[in-house]
């Protein structure tokens, strides 16, 4: 059978609506997501908290302490995620336990 062929049979037998409702696991997204925020930190530094913020981004509880804290723009444009529980656990934990509001790692557990 021809390749062609081949795949077109696949395609024909293939049952679309069981393919939408896979998801990626949580464990992939966060690691992906940390992937491309490291990414985005070795191009430079992020913006800043209180511009982050001013974008209309809600920022996590820890992001918060940090944007109102008197510190430089060098620290509140750091990424705190890295130092976050949160991020070790999504990327480690299918299902973990994260709750804080507005963190990407407890949206990427679809709660």
């Amino acid at each position: 059978m021809a390749n062609e062929d081949f795949l077109a049979l696949m395609a024909s037998t293939s049952n679309e609506s069981a393919a939408a409702d896979i998801k990626a696991p949580s464990r992939l997204k966060s690691r992906i997501y940390s992937a491309l925020i490291r990414r985005l930190e070795a191009d430079g530094p992020l913006l800043d908290l209180s511009s982050t913020k001013a974008s209309g981004r809600d920022l996590c509880v820890f992001e918060n302490v940090a944007a109102t804290a008197p510190v430089g723009t060098r620290a509140t444009s750091f990424n705190l995620c890295r130092l976050c529980h949160a991020r070790v656990m999504g990327e480690r934990i299918e299902g973990a336990p994260i709750f804080w509001p507005h963190c990407p790692y407890a949206e990427f557990q679809g709660r």
